[in-house]
């Protein structure tokens, strides 16, 4: 749609740029309204929105199929997946959120992914652990305030003893006390004020992963990260 409707304008420019040639002498209303319009300014104007135009449909097409992909709801529950796949649709979803708004800085995010064979899971639940992990860790960083230099989110992979696969999602910005860290996957404990926290994420999450034969711990240092780290089987 937007290559026909760029050709058309095209045509009509080429159809107007013929007039100013062979007709070098306007009237003066025509001239006014020229000076008025600026031709070139609309034909420019007009491309730059064709292009915004086809940036946020592309834009809407990879989060439909993030989301997709991100749900499995038309897949086998239980299947042997790319868990790399799951982690990237979970970043698109939530992309707008790392980005720079107001005072607060943008999140660099850093992947370290590892060599990973497809792992037999529940894909669709693996990829809810990953979102509420990811979205603790924005949460925490904007909850810092505005005087972070360089906020940072580090995802790292890889296989341990040819068995089992270790996913490392830690965040700069944050520490959680070791109390907390005690019963952080306990059900309906949250840090958080009243109406913006369930205390259920995490012990979802932590019911997830050792649904799949798995663990999830955190470990938290001052002044350094936070870190949750998944261990799941690559196969039950």
């Amino acid at each position: 749609m937007q290559l026909h409707i760029k050709l058309v304008l095209a045509d009509l420019m080429s159809l107007i740029t013929l007039y100013q040639q062979e007709y070098t002498q306007p009237s003066a209303k025509i001239q006014a309204k020229h000076d008025e319009i600026d031709i070139d300014f609309i034909y420019k104007d007009v491309i730059d929105i064709l292009q915004s135009m086809e940036a946020g449909s592309d834009r809407i097409s990879q989060i439909v199929l993030s989301l997709r992909n991100f749900s499995r709801l038309d897949e086998a529950p239980i299947k042997a997946v790319d868990l790399h796949s799951g982690i990237e649709s979970t970043l698109l979803i939530l992309q707008n959120r790392l980005q720079a708004y107001k005072h607060q800085p943008e999140i660099q995010l850093i992947k370290e992914y590892g060599n990973l064979p497809p792992v037999t899971c529940y894909p669709g639940q693996l990829n809810q652990v990953f979102l509420h992990i990811l979205n603790n860790a924005i949460d925490a960083i904007r909850e810092a305030g505005k005087n972070i230099e360089q906020p940072q989110i580090w995802i790292r992979t890889e296989v341990v003893e040819n068995e089992q696969i270790k996913i490392a999602i830690a965040n700069t910005s944050s520490f959680i006390p070791l109390h907390i860290q005690q019963r952080i996957f306990e059900p309906f404990f949250t840090t958080k004020p009243i109406g913006r926290g369930t205390g259920l994420g995490l012990f979802v999450s932590y019911s997830i992963i050792k649904k799949h034969g798995g663990n999830i711990t955190v470990n938290s240092l001052p002044q350094q990260e936070t870190e949750f780290v998944i261990s799941i089987p690559i196969a039950p």
